[in-house]
């Protein structure tokens, strides 16, 4: 069934006004002596690397999935979806990116048209607590305001009911105690050939010892520690477009239910993240931009969530000057 977007003729300079906001965030930390990185997800993990193998089924193979076997070098970031570096126990959203290199085909983004990469991101909830880009930068609003304000915030913005109802989304939700053993996706659909699909990377059971991790960066030293004994594996899938009901383009508040077909495996190979290339290839991976509109027409993001990142994502890019787009992926130490 062909999926359809739903765009309001005020968005163009609704979601100008978004950019500015983002921008506004990035300034204001500059001001307060902070340093000029990224609006949000500006607590990383972890950069690594790691592949992406394709065995998509010939029923799904569009984009970068069309070659089954083909083999993806990856930069892979982990991060908390936050505007600030807090405690990895202070609720928030994990952020998951892939950035595939070799990518051959046109790019969305205007001025990145030839790069040879392309961009992925997952979130830890497969959906989001916001259905439209107004509701998701009014939490930002009130995030801004500090964790104090932002019961009340949420109450007196949205109403007793849908403010709750956040506020229990977010403490109810399965906590990430490991990327490792926790399931990410999309959140928001992107097009799948002539069609359209959400993402997940399910994590593959591993018999590996499970690590002691504690205290703000318990997510980083689990990664870490896990990396250094071994490599990590996670499933892709891909979940299609079935009709507006089941699976709406444009509320991200939806949970999709459809089946899910497996694309690739993403592996990142043992690697010591903490020797000097270890360190080295973060600090790359920190310095780059993960832009789910970096990607070509067969992989084209959906709805009005992801056009309001459009916007917003490059105006925060271009503020923060990015590091250009990689040729080839470093070689990890183990």
């Amino acid at each position: 069934m062909a999926f359809g977007e739903t765009v309001a003729p005020d968005e163009t300079a609704r979601f100008a006004g978004y950019a500015e906001e983002i921008v506004s965030i990035q300034k204001n930390r500059v001001e307060r002596g902070g340093k000029l990185e990224r609006a949000l997800h500006v607590k990383q993990h972890l950069g690594a690397v790691g592949e992406l193998v394709v065995k998509a089924p010939e029923s799904a193979r569009n984009g970068v999935f069309s070659m089954s076997g083909k083999s993806w070098p990856v930069y892979v970031r982990f991060s908390n979806g936050g505007s600030q570096h807090q405690a990895d126990k202070v609720p928030d959203v994990r952020g998951f990116a892939l950035k595939l290199v070799g990518v051959r085909g046109q790019k969305l983004i205007k001025g990145l048209e030839g790069e040879l990469t392309q961009d992925f991101l997952f979130i830890d909830t497969p959906a989001l607590p916001f259905s439209t880009p107004e509701e998701f930068m009014q939490f930002v609003r009130i995030a801004r305001r500090g964790p104090a304000k932002l019961v009340p915030g949420l109450i007196s913005s949205y109403g007793l009911g849908r403010g709750l109802g956040i506020i229990w989304g977010s403490v109810t939700k399965a906590k990430v105690k490991s990327y490792a053993t926790h399931t990410f996706h999309t959140g928001a659909p992107i097009a799948f050939g002539r069609s359209a699909a959400k993402l997940s990377l399910v994590p593959v059971p591993s018999s590996a010892p499970v690590p002691s991790a504690s205290g703000p960066d318990f997510l980083r030293q689990d990664l870490e520690t896990r990396l250094k004994a071994g490599p990590l594996s996670w499933t892709l899938r891909a979940q299609l477009f079935v009709d507006q009901t089941v699976t709406p383009i444009e509320d991200t508040a939806v949970t999709w239910t459809a089946p899910w077909i497996d694309l690739a495996t993403l592996t990142l190979p043992q690697q010591d993240t903490t020797s000097a290339r270890g360190v080295e290839i973060s600090e790359l991976v920190n310095g780059l931009s993960f832009d789910p509109w970096h990607a070509t027409e067969e992989h084209r993001p959906l709805g009005a969530m992801m056009r309001a990142r459009a916007v917003t994502y490059g105006a925060s890019v271009v503020e923060r000057q990015a590091a250009p787009e990689p040729k080839t992926v470093l070689t990890p130490s183990t």
